[in-house]
Order: structure tokens, then C-alpha cells, then sequence
């Protein structure tokens, strides 16, 4: 099956993996070797860090042969076709994990590769850190009915975590300023996949986002690609700085989290960053733990 949509699992999926993902952090050594010999193809169209290490990793532990590819050597979209290189490296490779700058390669890449395609990253979607995300959330709290705060850009982070959150019965609250709020289809596809009375609440209040909630979510206002808007941005994006003051208005036991790479001082400040109840680095090991689940549940 192909995981280029984090819904492309449904709900059943989704608690599997997520529940297989929680397994193999508790004993990596049960899954090892598993895929052994399996040929994991790792496509870089985007500069990674915590995609990188933590996919090659998960493929190696599982006894598989990582694959690792970049833009300047595959030239997709622009040196070679996007359906032709499907069609060649379908067939050398068992798993296709590609990230790009835009999600409509991967939806042609699944189109013309038989092989299943993983969505590393796209402009619509971060499917990989949604699962990362819920796990994090599930080790602090259960699952059914926690809430989110997600003060910041509406974007593919944003969008996966909304309708993987909504589907596990997690209610996502998105304080976003005007402009920048995710789109409409997108929210609608989160409430209608929500389970568990879990709701998907759209502001331009931060404060109404954070009162009460389980965990408090940032990512970077400005994405690799938006250089160019990055003054326009800090601008409308001040407000929405998760500082002491606006943690403080969560839950008493809420935890802080963040996909990373931070800029520490824009969407988020030290002190929450580095708060006790931080939990961004926890949740950047478990984009190992829960890309060995996927793969293991879709190769």
C-alpha cells in the first residue's frame, strides 16, 4: 500500500502502526532483521536531518538496504520525467520513500510505480511526523480525548497532525493569523475522518488555542521554499511565539512539542523549548521508531 496521505492508513491502520511503533521502542531487537534484504529507496528532493538518520536507520535495523538519493543525481521533474523514474526505480527498489517539494509527484509516482510510495515529506503533508507526533502525545496521556494546541503556520505539518489527531480521537485546536490558517478541504477531511467526538477548531487566538490543552505544538514559520516571504511572515507571526506566558494557559501536565529544526528565539523561546515537560527530542527519536512500524506495515 502506498502512504502518501496519512489517512491513506484509516483508522484501523493507524492504530496499528501506532501501536507497533510503541512495540519496537520497547524492544528493537524483536523487529530486527525482518525486511531482511528489502531495498528501501530514500529520495531527497529537501534537505533532512531527522528524516535522513531516522529512515536509514529504521531500514538497516530491520535488515534492509537503504537507498539514498538526492535531487542532483535523479533530477526529478527536470533531467528525467517523474513517471519514468517511478517506472526505473520500481524496478530495483521494494519501497519508494520519496520527499519533495510537491505532492503531486508523489501521487504520480504512486501512479506509475507498483512498489509502495512513502510520503517523506511534501507540500501537503508530513504523514512520517504525524506518526511520530501521536506516539509522543500517547506516552504522556492516552490518546481519546486529548487536545492539541497548534499555534502557528497551517501547513503539512499541521495538516497531517489534524487528521491523524482526529482520527485517534484528538481534538486539534489550530491558532493560526489571517492568511495563514490550513485549508478549508483540509479541515473538513479532518472532521469528517474524527472519531471519538475529537474536534478540529480553527482560530486566530493562541490563547484560545492553548487554554486547557494536553500539548502545546510548534513548527518554524518559515519553511525551506519561503525564503522570500520570511520578513512578511515574522510579521504576522509574532503574536503566535509559544513563550512561558502562553504555556502556562495549557494543561498542568501539558507537554511541549515541536517537529523540529527550531528557530529558537521566532516560534518558540528557550524556556519552552527546554522546559521539563518538553518533549521535542523524544519526539524526534520516534520518527525511528514509527518509520520502522510503517515499513514494516507496508513493505
Amino acid at each position: 500500500m502506498d502512504f502518501i496521505r496519512v489517512s491513506d492508513l484509516g483508522v484501523e491502520g493507524l492504530r496499528e502502526v501506532l501501536d507497533l511503533a510503541a512495540a519496537v521502542k520497547r524492544d528493537p531487537d524483536a523487529t530486527r532483521g525482518q525486511l531482511a534484504g528489502r531495498r528501501v529507496g530514500l529520495f531527497f528532493e529537501k534537505p533532512s536531518t531527522r528524516t535522513r538518520v531516522s529512515c536509514e536507520l529504521a531500514t538497516i535495523d530491520l535488515g534492509g538496504i537503504p537507498i539514498v538519493l538526492k535531487q542532483d543525481e535523479v533530477g526529478l521533474g527536470s533531467r528525467e520525467a517523474v513517471e519514468d523514474v517511478a517506472r526505473v526505480l520500481d524496478r530495483y527498489l521494494d519501497v519508494l520513500a520519496f520527499r519533495v517539494f510537491r505532492h503531486g509527484d508523489l501521487e504520480t509516482l504512486a501512479a506509475y510505480a507498483e512498489a509502495p510510495v512513502v510520503n517523506l515529506l511534501s507540500d501537503l503533508e508530513h504523514p512520517c511526523q504525524a506518526l511520530a507526533d501521536l506516539q509522543t502525545l500517547e506516552e504522556s496521556r492516552p490518546l481519546q480525548g486529548a487536545v492539541v494546541a497548534y499555534v502557528g503556520d497551517g501547513n503539512n505539518v499541521c495538516n497531517s497532525l489534524m487528521i491523524a489527531g482526529a482520527a485517534m480521537g484528538v481534538s486539534v485546536r489550530v491558532a493560526a493569523p489571517a492568511g495563514y490558517a490550513p485549508a478549508e478541504e483540509v479541515v473538513a477531511e479532518a472532521r469528517a475522518i474524527a472519531t471519538g467526538g475529537a474536534e478540529v477548531i480553527v482560530t486566530e487566538d493562541p490563547e484560545e488555542a492553548a487554554a486547557g490543552a494536553d500539548a502545546v505544538y510548534a513548527d518554524v514559520w518559515t519553511s525551506m521554499g519561503q525564503e522570500l516571504e520570511a520578513m512578511k511572515r515574522l510579521e504576522a507571526f509574532e503574536p503566535y511565539r509559544i513563550d512561558a506566558e502562553l504555556f502556562a494557559m495549557a494543561g498542568k501536565h501539558a507537554i511541549f512539542l515541536h517537529c523540529l529544526p527550531a528557530h529558537r528565539g521566532e516560534e518558540v523561546t528557550d524556556e519552552v523549548i527546554d522546559h521539563p515537560r518538553s518533549r521535542v527530542f523524544d519526539q524526534a527519536e520516534n520518527r525511528l521508531h514509527a518509520f520502522k512500524a510503517l515499513l514494516l506495515h507496508v513493505g
